[in-house]
């Protein structure tokens, strides 16, 4: 099922991941000058989803990054949303290794109702930062290091409207991750690999999340980064069907 062209990810491509988020800082920074703050939310979504992609694929090592590059590109990456790349890592290979068990922060809100998901989101990043903190010394300097991202973001902002509205959108926004990231994916999950979490499969919505919606694929097959997720799909079909998976369908 996994051949090696599901593993490519040519050197266009993996510039165009890490630029992303980036350019979206720099869209940002323009509306803001313009002066057009209604677009800035939207703008916002944009950069979310730049980063969460290229950060998943870059936990990974899906993108073809050598070792010192995928810890610098954890650290900017985040750098860009006020967050941790490297708590992300440390959590996120952790909940592909036990979910559903006990011993995974990350997977946590899946077993919340829709309303706790909702009231977990202001604490979710600090416990998984406190958590990576605990678990992984050898990461300290890191986590520290991206700790301060954010406290620095909001004394600027202090000085500058701009880069305070900026940190603001970013960590608030951040605060919906247990609800659309954990629970909307896996919230019911059952006992076996193909239904612990879902899929959603369409054109539109896919596409607009630059293929997270993935979601069985991913888990499934991690090392394939999300640009090839949606020919992942394609092939897993005929898998999903004989063991009774029905994708979901969104626009």
């Amino acid at each position: 099922m996994i051949t090696d062209d599901l593993l490519v990810t040519t050197r266009a491509q993996r510039i165009a991941a890490l630029a992303r988020p980036f350019i979206g800082v720099a869209v940002f920074a323009f509306v803001v000058w313009q002066g057009w703050w209604w677009l800035t939310p939207l703008v916002m979504f944009g950069i979310f989803v730049a980063v969460v992609t290229v950060t998943h694929d870059v936990v990974h090592r899906a993108i073809g990054l050598g070792p010192q590059a995928t810890e610098w590109a954890l650290f900017f990456c985040g750098l860009v949303l006020l967050e941790s790349g490297h708590a992300y890592r440390i959590t996120h290979t952790q909940h592909h290794k036990v979910f559903p068990g006990q011993d995974d922060p990350e997977g946590y809100p899946a077993k919340l109702s829709f309303i706790g998901a909702i009231c977990y989101g202001p604490v979710f990043l600090g416990k998984l930062w406190w958590w990576s903190f605990k678990r992984v010394p050898a990461q300290r300097k890191w986590l520290v290091a991206e700790a301060l991202v954010p406290l620095t973001a909001l004394t600027v902002g202090l000085f500058v409207p701009g880069v305070l509205l900026y940190a603001a959108l970013a960590i608030v926004g951040s605060w919906v991750y247990p609800l659309l990231t954990v629970y909307l994916p896996h919230h019911g999950y059952g006992d076996t690999p193909y239904t612990q979490t879902r899929t959603l499969r369409g054109r539109i919505i896919p596409a607009i999340f630059l293929e997270l919606t993935y979601h069985l694929e991913h888990h499934l097959y991690p090392q394939v980064p999300s640009h090839k997720l949606a020919e992942l799909s394609r092939r897993l079909d005929p898998v999903l069907e004989a063991v009774g998976v029905r994708p979901w369908k969104v626009p």
